[in-house]
């Protein structure tokens, strides 16, 4: 169920699965609709949005975990930690990919009632329910030399933090989203890194991979080159998990020498969990289609998007959340409004981020649940 909530200066986008069971989960995006606030003001407007929306709408929910996306990380970041860290609820990721509304903040947070939630020692964030354990990482990032370091110095001590949890890499991390400043120049470093890394967790081409989104993002310190946060399963067994190719549409990752599936889906007895990667106007060749012309793009982009939410046994309609990457700030006005042609009600956000291919001009992720029934656990 989606539903739209107007406030004075926001507009809260709500996606709610519930299916009688004691999980219901929600995902909320939250912009700004007044561009002339100061930055406090978006602040305050942002978080006692959510506050009032949680009321309203979900107030028997824990928050799993929540993002904020900013215009200009190192001037805003301050005052968001300080507000957050009065009350810590949730992981919390923060990283400068500026709302293309023209405003300096917007939030996406996922929810879910009928969890015990709890900060872990070791900096992961738990969300407990029968006998899984779903473990956030969020913010995670070092000051090594260049992009490749910090990225294996990341994925190093996320495997170190896992095996504390009794996981690996391998057979319990679902999503990874690398946040990478300046990503024309520091990509390249992340991939290698992530390449080497994962050959020593038997994550390979004739394994699998870990759905993920790499994209541009910086934190407040430039010096920060490489951002992760990360989602892993404890208890999850290895035949509910489920990779997904189109392979008519798509080609392996692996073919030109990245490292991440194109998406996943997770079978519980009573839903289905689909992540989709970021994904961009790529054919099965790997050759990026409709240079330039960013309104094609989104229609191949959104075509791709389609045909792994099929595989996956779903559509459009079983979307959660949708997070929407423009390279260009000025091609914000038609892909809003082929947004809101497309998915008038459906919650999504388009920020300002580079894609990892300076072809790309847009790139979008997704998250979908669905209902079903099937021998493992519920969720």
């Amino acid at each position: 169920m989606n539903k739209i909530i107007n406030f004075e200066h926001a507009v809260a986008k709500i996606f709610c699965f519930d299916n009688d069971t004691e999980v219901t989960e929600y995902q909320v995006v939250i912009s700004l609709t007044n561009k002339l606030l100061t930055y406090q003001q978006q602040l305050e407007t942002i978080l006692d949005t959510f506050t009032k929306v949680r009321h309203e709408a979900m107030p028997n929910a824990a928050v799993v975990f929540k993002r904020f996306f900013l215009s200009d990380a190192s001037n805003q970041t301050d005052e968001l930690m300080n507000h957050e860290m009065e009350a810590p609820d949730g992981a919390i990721s923060i990283v400068q990919q500026a709302p293309l509304n023209g405003t300096k903040i917007a939030m996406w947070a996922y929810l879910a009632t009928g969890v015990q939630t709890r900060a872990l020692s070791n900096g992961l964030y738990e969300a407990r329910h029968g006998s899984f354990r779903h473990l956030w990482l969020a913010y995670a990032s070092n000051y090594a030399k260049d992009s490749e370091r910090q990225t294996r110095i990341l994925l190093n001590d996320y495997v170190m933090q896992l095996m504390g949890e009794g996981c690996s890499l391998a057979d319990n991390c679902i999503r990874t989203w690398f946040f990478v400043n300046d990503v024309d120049l520091n990509y390249n470093g992340v991939v290698k890194a992530r390449n080497e890394v994962f050959i020593t967790q038997n994550l390979t081409d004739k394994t699998h991979f870990i759905a993920s989104t790499g994209i541009g993002g910086r934190q407040a310190d430039p010096q920060v080159l490489s951002q992760m946060d990360a989602y892993a399963i404890a208890g999850i067994q290895k035949e509910q998990i489920h990779y997904l190719y189109a392979s008519t549409h798509l080609n392996r990752t692996s073919d030109y020498g990245v490292s991440f599936e194109r998406g996943t889906y997770i079978n519980y007895g009573d839903r289905r969990h689909v992540y989709i990667s970021g994904t961009a106007s790529i054919n099965n060749k790997g050759e990026i289609m409709h240079r330039g012309d960013v309104k094609a793009q989104c229609h191949r982009m959104w075509e791709n998007v389609e045909a792994l939410l099929k595989e996956a046994g779903c559509t459009y309609d079983d979307a959660a959340q949708m997070i929407v990457y423009l390279r260009d700030p000025a091609d914000y006005e038609v892909v809003r409004e082929l947004y809101e042609e497309r998915f008038p009600n459906k919650t999504w956000v388009i920020v300002n981020a580079k894609v990892c291919r300076p072809g790309w001009l847009i790139e979008m992720e997704t998250m979908a649940i669905k209902n079903q029934k099937s021998e493992f656990p519920n969720f």
